[in-house]
């Protein structure tokens, strides 16, 4: 083993958080851990008796970039009212270790048969192992040392470590490694050979993964199983199960990364079309702001002494100064004044302004319409004072926005290229996308009529196209594709690519819905591959909802050129594809989580004015690149949220931020019934976020810090979490 293993060590106790001095468990583990020589120093931290701040340690040692391989839990393991230990640390374990407990209460009992009151608990929690032990130093250290030489060996595995290499010499080399035996054999009675004879089946059962099950046993080779994704191929021929492999939501993104073309540059005037544009090129300034010495104040332009002469008098106004076009100014001259406004030029010879709250009127003109004479009341006007120079906001010839930059509605972007003389600027394009529903089934959800059979109404189509404007991408709406005949889809696809039919232009991506699972009516994934000539990246994911999301791409060559000509010898180009679901809710989720990272790309985000290409983006373990797609944030759970035991769910919640706290609190939208489907359309109408849950047994804890993607503004209000 190359690298020490990293341990932390919980103390959980009243009094010890009261008085970290009156602890002595740590004293007691340290050095056990120190003489097996291969782990680090432990982490030490002190808790009270109290569950969310177990949790809440553990999950911080356990669920970070930062994780420990080990956390150890001494204290609070017994009966007393406040032994809240077990309780807390039971609903993290995504994978129990009973193995350990009865190693370790095996070896307390042959010291006392107190040990059959302590309460302890085992398991895996990510990569990390969590155990827990009695709050004596004495129990705690008995406990440790019944199961500390293989705990390095837990710990490589629960990091993921492959099991086979690690057996690859056999059970007695594992011993040696670890310094540990086999008890020797003893000659059993009836019942202890029947008891020997139990607990070898389970050690097998564990080792086969059959879960008590007959392990499935297929009686076709693969090449007598149907091999083809042809609808018209018939029963005997299709495939009874998907052919595409489960992919994670990991492995998904990095194939639409890979395969998402990079952005097009062109140019485009500075108006108001540029909100949500990304820059593609640095933008220098054409002119210097202010273009010339201007007034930050209404007053009088002046000629300041530089001596530090007294400045108080009655002076004559002879100009009324204001920001006009005509650049005509006559000169002051000395002993004389000029009515200014804010952002006037200052005339020549004029070297600062007086605030007009700084004078007071002494006399008009005879028609009393004018200000004649006026008394400046300061005696201290500096030169330079209350104006601008040239050039101090912006200088000429200086870097305004760097490619990559966000061109966003507030309108500082826009107003800066304006006010420098800036009249056109190179964007990327913005990728245009196009929506198609498929099935026989639908009925556009304007239809009058009322609905018959298995008719249900295109809801999905409408909200995909709303969801794609909010975002400011350029839509078409495609309408619906029926499913009979196949050559149907066939055509719209190809009208899409082509831009012709209800699309007035190409379009860079199609989204579909429906028509991606494993019915003889399912005919996206054929039509894409046979028919169109694609290459279909993935057909399923390890999510939920969303599991049959397909992402594919087709080869399509343009009719003409960008300057319009006939492009007869112009490369193919790749089109996307990305076929959704046909539930509302899993359309949803996997457009935001898969579409929007894509499109992100194709519009420039992530692009630096250092590349040429787009940057690139570290997958984080919540498996959503960290600059492209949904905003990622923690939040805090106000309830438990049960987790699916093999996919990962992304569960629609509303985020508020507390005005008590200021942290983020996620609620199910489904909360009065937690447990409800994840496809539910319902539970979509108020969410403003999703939630990862992260597949494993149990449930995600209330008070629990995890991540979330942004859909939308966070609410306001008061949350507050009770354990």
């Amino acid at each position: 083993m190359d690298a020490r293993l990293k341990p932390a060590i919980l103390v959980v106790s009243d009094t010890a958080a009261l008085n970290p001095a009156s602890d002595k468990t740590v004293d007691a583990l340290a050095p056990i851990l120190a003489a097996e020589g291969k782990w680090e120093a432990p982490v030490v931290k002190i808790v009270r008796d109290d569950v969310l701040d177990i949790q809440r340690a553990v999950c911080d040692w356990t669920d970070g970039s930062d994780w420990v391989n080990l956390v150890l839990l001494t204290g609070g393991t017994g009966f007393a009212v406040k032994d809240n230990t077990p309780e807390a640390v039971s609903p993290l374990i995504h994978r129990p270790a009973p193995g350990l407990v009865h190693g370790m209460l095996d070896a307390s009992l042959k010291v006392t048969p107190f040990a059959m009151m302590s309460r302890p608990v085992a398991g895996v929690r990510d990569k990390s192992l969590v155990i827990t032990l009695p709050g004596s130093p004495k129990g705690a250290k008995e406990n440790l040392e019944a199961v500390v030489k293989l705990l390095p060996h837990a710990c490589i595995q629960a990091a993921g470590a492959n099991s086979r290499l690690l057996h690859a010499g056999g059970m007695k080399k594992l011993e040696a490694e670890a310094g540990v035996r086999a008890a020797a054999a003893t000659a059993p009675s009836t019942k202890s050979h029947s008891h020997g004879n139990n607990h070898r089946h389970h050690h097998n059962h564990g080792h086969n993964h059959n879960h008590g099950h007959v392990v499935p046993k297929a009686h076709t080779s693969p090449a007598d199983r149907p091999q083809s994704n042809d609808p018209g191929a018939g029963p005997t021929r299709r495939y009874r199960t998907s052919p595409y492999p489960m992919l994670s939501v990991d492995e998904a993104l990095e194939k639409i990364s890979e395969h998402t073309p990079n952005p097009v540059e062109v140019a485009a005037p500075v108006d108001t079309t540029l909100v949500g544009s990304v820059v593609a090129e640095d933008v220098y300034a054409a002119e210097q702001v202010p273009a010339y010495r201007a007034s930050i104040v209404d007053g009088y332009a002046v000629i300041a002494p530089s001596s530090g002469e007294n400045t108080k008098g009655i002076f004559p106004v002879v100009s009324v100064t204001h920001a006009n076009d005509s650049g005509n100014l006559q000169p002051l001259q000395p002993g004389t004044i000029a009515r200014i406004t804010t952002g006037a030029p200052l005339p020549p010879n004029a070297n600062a302004v007086v605030m007009v709250e700084d004078t007071e009127l002494a006399s008009t003109t005879p028609d009393g319409k004018e200000e004649a004479t006026v008394e400046i009341l300061a005696e201290d006007i500096q030169p330079g004072e209350n104006i601008r120079e040239p050039g101090s906001d912006v200088t000429m010839g200086s870097k305004i926005l760097s490619r990559g930059d966000l061109i966003t509605s507030v309108g500082g972007e826009i107003g800066l290229l304006a006010a420098t003389g800036t009249t056109s600027v190179k964007v990327f394009r913005k990728p245009r996308v196009g929506v198609l529903s498929t099935g026989d089934e639908l009925v556009e959800h304007t239809d009058s009529r009322t609905l018959t059979g298995g008719q249900i109404r295109d809801s999905n189509r409408p909200s995909l196209l709303s969801c794609l404007a909010s975002w400011g991408f350029p839509t078409v709406d495609l309408g619906i594709a029926r499913d009979t005949p196949a050559s149907e889809l066939e055509q719209a696809l190809r009208d899409a690519l082509r831009g012709v039919g209800r699309a007035s232009d190409s379009v860079d991506i199609i989204v579909t819905t429906g028509g991606v699972s494993m019915g003889e009516l399912d005919l996206l994934k054929p039509t894409i591959e046979r028919t169109l000539g694609g290459t279909i990246h993935f057909g399923r994911v390890s999510m939920k909802p969303g599991k049959p999301t397909t992402f594919a791409t087709v080869p399509f060559k343009a009719a003409t050129n960008e300057s319009g000509s006939v492009a007869s010898q112009q490369e193919r180009q790749s089109k996307l594809i990305f076929s959704l679901p046909g539930n509302p809710a899993s359309a949803l989720v996997t457009l935001n989580l898969f579409v929007l990272p894509s499109l992100h790309k194709l519009m420039g985000m992530g692009v630096g004015s250092d590349t040429n290409e787009t940057k690139s983006v570290k997958v984080t373990k919540t498996t959503i690149p960290q600059s492209l797609g949904l905003p990622l944030v923690a939040v805090v759970l106000t309830h438990h949220f049960p987790l699916d035991p093999k996919r990962t769910e992304y569960h629609r919640v509303v985020v508020t931020a507390s005005r008590s706290d200021g942290r983020l609190y996620a609620t199910s939208t489904g909360v009065k019934g937690v447990g409800q489907r994840s496809s539910r359309v319902g539970s979509l109408a108020s969410a403003n976020a999703l939630v990862v849950l992260r597949a494993g047994r149990g449930v995600a804890i209330k008070g629990e810090i995890i991540e979330a993607l942004l859909m939308g503004p966070v609410h306001a209000g008061e949350v507050r979490v009770k354990a």
